[in-house]
């Protein structure tokens, strides 16, 4: 009797350590190699420590614990004029950093690919304020549940400010040889030989710019297509450079929030003040 108890017992144990280590296997993230011939070296940490600070981080929505009601998102409008925004962004790319963070925060997302090739006439009767056409898309499947339609607009990418800085010792370094040939001896002048090359050999530089760009978004009824609410927010996206170079050796650095970060970041402000207002 005893003996088989403890079988039971062992059993019980093994099927438990199972599955925990199944547990374990589910959970746990996956980790990636890093394939750069530079990984773990200073340029490599530097770089790194800088791509950190721009990494995605997910929001925590005061309200992400309670389900919002179903909407749609629809493609909003770039306003701004600045070539290099637009070459990089459209409106669906934004639309669709919206649905993921809508959806972060429990609202029932409905897929614009319900839509198909009608989307464009779903915007118009939104954008042009026709309730009639609007609740004629809204008749068909799941849109039938549609509570609000939300877009974001993008409205301000302007640099605002820029600074640069720099020294180049080549000046200086020309005094020093020019003082030292003058100075009527072959030590001064090995000196100011000297001087001239490593002072001459020091150059560094600095450069900064600061952009603004603003982001508004507007929730619409789905069924009377009025305005129900609307916000603004704007984020400061700095880029910047700095290089040195001393007696041939030289390093640089380069970096800064990219244009996908900042949109992303905007619209989880956005978001969160959905989320915390309007749900």
């Amino acid at each position: 009797m005893m003996k088989r108890t403890f079988c039971m017992h062992a059993t019980t144990a093994v099927a438990a350590a199972l599955a925990l280590g199944i547990a374990t296997v589910v959970v746990a993230q996956p980790r990636f190699g890093n394939p750069s011939p530079t990984a773990g070296s200073e340029t490599s940490q530097r770089a790194n420590d800088s791509a950190d600070q721009a990494v995605y981080r997910p929001v925590e929505y005061m309200n992400a614990s309670r389900k919002g009601p179903a909407l749609i998102v629809i493609p909003g409008e770039i306003k701004s004029n600045n070539a290099t925004f637009l070459q990089k962004f459209t409106a669906n790319n934004i639309a669709d950093f919206a649905e993921v963070e809508l959806s972060a925060a429990n609202f029932q997302v409905l897929e614009r690919s319900n839509l198909g090739p009608v989307l464009r006439e779903f915007e118009l009767a939104y954008n042009l304020g026709d309730p009639q056409a609007a609740r004629k898309f809204l008749g068909m499947g799941k849109l039938k549940s549609t509570k609000y339609v939300v877009k974001f607009d993008i409205l301000k990418t302007e640099q605002v400010a820029s600074a640069q800085q720099g020294f180049d010792g080549r000046a200086i370094g020309n005094i020093a040889g020019a003082l030292g040939a003058f100075s009527g001896s072959w030590g001064g002048a090995r000196a100011g030989a000297v001087g001239q090359a490593a002072v001459g050999s020091v150059q560094t530089g600095e450069s900064t710019g600061v952009w603004i760009i603003g982001m508004r978004y507007k929730i619409i009824n789905a069924e009377t297509t009025e305005q129900l609410a609307q916000g603004y927010t704007e984020e400061k996206m700095e880029v910047g450079a700095k290089s040195s170079s001393v007696l041939g050796v030289s390093q640089s650095q380069q970096g800064g929030v990219s244009l996908d970060t900042m949109v992303q970041r905007l619209v989880q402000k956005s978001v969160w003040e959905i989320d915390s207002k309007y749900k």
